[in-house]
């Protein structure tokens, strides 16, 4: 009994001390990071960053923020982070998933709509990088949008699963093949950013009543999908001058769409099935 006991306490050592030569790289490596990032001359990029707040008497304008990008992450929003963070604690704005799913912090960067976690920051420190909100809607504070138009059109469309038919006793989920299912990419990825309708010229002048990219592909995907039975219903709700047929095929939506889908081509594929 004794043997094992002593091999067992033999390994362990040998483990704690794997660790600690490990642990030892690692401190030394994290040292290294650090004197190098100091040793660096700053690179200092200027941020032109749209602010106004309800709050204050006081119209909209730009603040400029220096910020190096020696000491700064790849992306615009480590930016805005920044900033928030060392600077300035009032800069208002969205953010949450910084990996481009959530569609949080879409705004309009250099005179493009994108989102700031996807933007990466531009090498010339020369030329300041001007960050605007989403354009033509509503501003809540800084670079936060009002979404709630926006919104309500989203929920116009009913944008879930209208069956056919009620599930059969023991029925799990309602099926459908492998390229029933395939239709549907594309659009299922879309992410609801806005960052597409707020490119569009034509939902800049009728937002109230023109429906947008986003929530047009969105009705579309309803649309396409095999195992909805509201399809006649769909269509017939969006046979209407405004909701639909204010898209003139600009286009500014697809080439926007962070997520690199095709607005224009459902849109055109909704007034095709119209036609028809």
């Amino acid at each position: 009994m004794l043997k094992p006991t002593l091999r067992n306490r033999a390994v362990s050592q040998s483990v704690l001390s794997q660790a600690a030569r490990s642990l030892s790289t690692s401190e030394a490596s994290l040292k290294t990071g650090a004197d190098e990032a100091l040793s660096k001359p700053e690179k200092i990029k200027y941020f032109k960053v749209y602010r106004w707040d309800p709050e204050q008497n006081q119209k909209p304008y730009l603040s400029t923020y220096p910020v190096d990008l020696n000491d700064c992450g790849p992306m615009i929003l480590d930016a805005l982070i920044k900033i928030k963070n060392e600077q300035d604690p009032t800069l208002t704005f969205r953010r949450s998933c910084r990996e481009g799913i959530c569609g949080s912090c879409a705004m309009n960067i250099n005179g493009a709509n994108t989102l700031a976690c996807l933007a990466y920051i531009e090498d010339d420190t020369a030329k300041a990088t001007k960050i605007y909100p989403l354009p033509h809607m509503y501003v809540v504070k800084d670079l936060v949008p009002d979404m709630g138009n926006f919104y309500e059109q989203y929920r116009s469309i009913e944008p879930w699963l209208q069956p056919k038919e009620e599930k059969e006793e023991g029925q799990a989920e309602f099926l459908q093949t492998k390229e029933d299912r395939a239709k549907l990419d594309g659009m299922y990825e879309c992410i609801l950013c806005a960052c597409c309708s707020t490119s569009c010229p034509s939902y800049w002048w009728n937002a109230d009543k023109y429906l947008g990219p986003a929530v047009l592909m969105q009705a579309y995907r309803w649309i396409e999908d095999s195992r909805d039975g509201s399809t006649a219903k769909r269509l017939a709700e969006l046979d209407d001058a405004f909701k639909l047929y204010r898209c003139h095929t600009i286009m500014n939506c697809t080439k926007v769409c962070p997520k690199h889908l095709n607005p224009g081509k459902a849109i055109a594929q909704i007034k095709k099935k119209l036609a028809h």
